[in-house]
């Protein structure tokens, strides 16, 4: 009896507690593109957004991944997950993904990646590089078509901003000529907030609802004291007015 040798299980990539060395911007632009679109897709069951995650896209291949700084994935549940396999989600990959380039990725993200993200099916891939030191312009666009990744073509506003629509997000992307990134919605006519700009966003507006029932409540008085004093001096308001 011929015995098969045993088979060396596959080990996928896995978070292994240590963090990811990043620049202040990159991390922080990082943080605004998962929180702020977990924000924007909050009531949809079907989107799963994450960022800095593996994501294996072959089964069987250990370095079959990649870890995209920000994607989304339409028409998968909305829930945590230790890391994304194409496989074990009926064969969904990212419909969506943003790098923030840096010097030690720039490489890949311009190189490599594109032919990753395109094989994956990925149907747009951005990259925003927050130092402007090594994209011109530091935001750009691709669009998959039948011919591969297109360059979305910008448009620019009055001052300066660079605008580039997302047909997938159905957002904006805005690059101020500060370099900062912003999405914006324009059914709404704003743009995405973290979770902390959120928190603020509320006190400021409960700090405003605050300010305007104390004015009302000291209007009102006011004009409880101005009618008390006429109504002393035997005056009608009424005739006032």
């Amino acid at each position: 009896m011929t015995i098969s040798p045993l088979k060396t299980p596959v080990v996928y990539p896995e978070p292994d507690g240590s963090p990811m060395a990043e620049s202040d911007p990159n991390r922080d632009y990082l943080v605004y593109g998962v929180e702020s679109l977990k924000i924007y897709f909050q009531d949809s069951t079907d989107v799963y957004v994450s960022g800095n995650l593996w994501l294996s896209y072959e089964q069987g291949v250990s370095d079959a991944a990649v870890s995209p700084d920000v994607f989304v994935v339409f028409g998968v549940e909305n829930r945590p997950r230790r890391s994304y396999k194409v496989w074990e989600e009926q064969g969904k990959t990212p419909d969506w993904v943003l790098e923030v380039t840096s010097g030690s990725t720039r490489r890949k993200d311009e190189r490599e990646k594109p032919l990753i993200y395109a094989q994956m099916g990925v149907s747009e891939y951005f990259q925003y590089d927050p130092s402007g030191d090594y994209l011109t312009p530091a935001l750009k666009g691709r669009r998959l078509t039948k011919d591969g990744y297109q360059i979305i073509t910008p448009n620019y506003l009055e001052n300066g901003t660079l605008v580039i629509p997302s047909l997938v997000l159905k957002l904006e992307l805005w690059l101020f000529p500060n370099g900062q990134l912003r999405f914006f919605n324009p059914q709404q006519g704003e743009f995405l907030r973290t979770y902390r700009e959120e928190r603020e966003r509320g006190d400021y507006e409960q700090q405003r609802a605050e300010q305007e029932k104390q004015r009302a409540e000291q209007e009102k008085q006011r004009a409880d004291i101005l009618a008390a004093r006429l109504k002393e001096l035997g005056i009608d308001p009424s005739d006032l007015v």
